[in-house]
C-alpha cells in the first residue's frame, strides 16, 4: 500500500465516465461499481498502512500521492452525480481532504523551495488534479464560486509543477524519477482542467470557455513528447498512467461538445478504448502481483 495507491480508483473512475461519454453502459457501470466498492476498502488500507508504515507528512512525495484520495473522491462522486446525497458526501470527503493536505503541501514546498527542481516529477502534479477535481464536484453541486475559485488555484498550482519538472527535466534529462509512469499527470492535469472547465461552464458561467479550449490546446500538445519519451526510456504503465488516457477521453468529448467540433468525438472515442486496454493490462498485472504478495506473506507449513 502506497500514498498513491487511490490513483487505480482514479483511473477506474475516469474511463467508467469516459464509457458513458461514448454510449458504452456495461463497462461504464462495472467500471463504476469497482471504483465505488474500492474506495472504502482503500481507506480502510491507507489507514492500516499509515499506522504500520508511519508515513510523514514532512515528506512531500508521501503528501502528494495522498492527493490521489481528494482526486478519487471527486471523480466517483462526478460519474454519481445524479444521486446528490451521494454527491455530497464524496464532495465533502474530497474537501475535507484537500483542506488538509494543501496548507502541509505549501508549507512544505515553501521550506524546501531551495531544492524544489531537484525533486519535481511528474507525481507532483497530483496537487493540480486533485484541485480541479475538486472543482469539478463544487460545480456539480452549483457552487460556482468555489468551483471557479478551485479551478484557478488548479491552473496556477499546474504551472508551478509544470514549470518546476520541466526545469529539472532540462538540467537532468536521465534522471530516474522523471522517467516513471506518473510522467503522463503532466497531461492529465491539463486534461481535467479542460474538463472542470466544461462542468463549470454547464454550472452557468458560460464565459469559461475559451480557458477550456487552452488547456485541451495544452494536453493534446503533450501527447507527442510524453509519447517519445515513453517509448524512447521504455517508461512502463501503472495506474498513474491510466488516469491521463481515460481523463483526456472526456476532455476532449467535452470540447468537441463545448465547441461543436463533432469530429473530435472520434479522438475521443479512440482514447476512450486505448485507456480501457491499458486498464485491462494494469488490472490483470496488478491482480496478479497482489496474489504473489499474498503467497509470500503466507508462512508455509510445517515440513516431515
Amino acid at each position: 500500500m502506497k500514498p498513491d495507491s487511490f490513483a487505480a480508483v482514479m483511473a477506474t473512475g475516469i474511463i467508467s465516465i469516459a464509457a458513458m461519454d461514448h454510449g458504452v453502459g456495461v463497462v461504464s457501470d462495472v467500471l463504476i461499481v469497482l471504483a465505488a466498492g474500492a474506495l472504502p476498502l482503500l481507506i480502510v488500507a491507507a489507514a492500516m498502512a499509515w499506522r504500520r508504515e508511519s508515513w510523514a507528512l514532512t515528506d512531500l512525495d508521501v503528501v502528494l500521492g495522498l492527493c490521489t484520495y481528494i482526486a478519487a473522491c471527486a471523480v466517483v462522486g462526478a460519474r454519481l452525480a445524479e444521486n446528490r446525497i451521494v454527491l455530497w458526501v464524496l464532495a465533502g470527503m474530497a474537501l475535507q481532504g484537500w483542506l488538509s493536505l494543501a496548507p502541509v503541501v505549501a508549507r512544505r514546498m515553501w521550506r524546501d523551495r531551495g531544492g524544489l527542481r531537484d525533486r519535481a516529477h511528474g507525481g507532483w502534479e497530483l496537487a493540480s488534479v486533485a484541485t480541479s477535481g475538486l472543482a469539478i464536484v463544487m460545480a456539480d453541486l452549483d457552487i460556482v464560486f468555489l468551483a471557479v475559485l478551485f479551478w484557478a488555484v488548479a491552473i496556477a498550482v499546474y504551472l508551478v509543477m509544470t514549470v518546476l519538472i520541466v526545469w529539472r527535466a532540462g538540467g537532468d534529462f536521465s534522471a530516474p524519477e522523471l522517467m516513471q509512469p506518473d510522467l503522463w499527470i503532466l497531461m492529465g492535469g491539463a486534461a481535467i482542467a479542460t474538463l472542470a472547465g466544461d462542468h463549470i461552464d454547464e454550472a452557468g458561467l458560460a464565459s469559461v470557455w475559451p480557458v477550456t479550449v487552452v488547456t485541451w490546446v495544452v494536453a493534446t500538445a503533450w501527447i507527442p513528447p510524453l509519447t517519445y519519451v515513453a517509448l524512447r526510456r521504455r517508461v512502463g504503465i501503472s495506474w498513474p498512467a491510466v488516469f491521463p488516457l481515460g481523463m483526456y477521453s472526456s476532455a476532449t468529448y467535452a470540447t468537441a461538445l463545448e465547441i461543436d467540433w463533432r469530429w473530435l468525438t472520434v479522438v475521443s472515442l479512440g482514447f476512450f478504448w486505448i485507456a480501457f486496454a491499458v486498464w485491462v493490462i494494469v488490472a490483470i498485472r496488478s491482480l496478479v502481483e497482489f496474489r504473489r504478495s499474498r503467497a509470500a506473506d503466507t508462512p508455509s507449513g510445517p515440513t516431515t
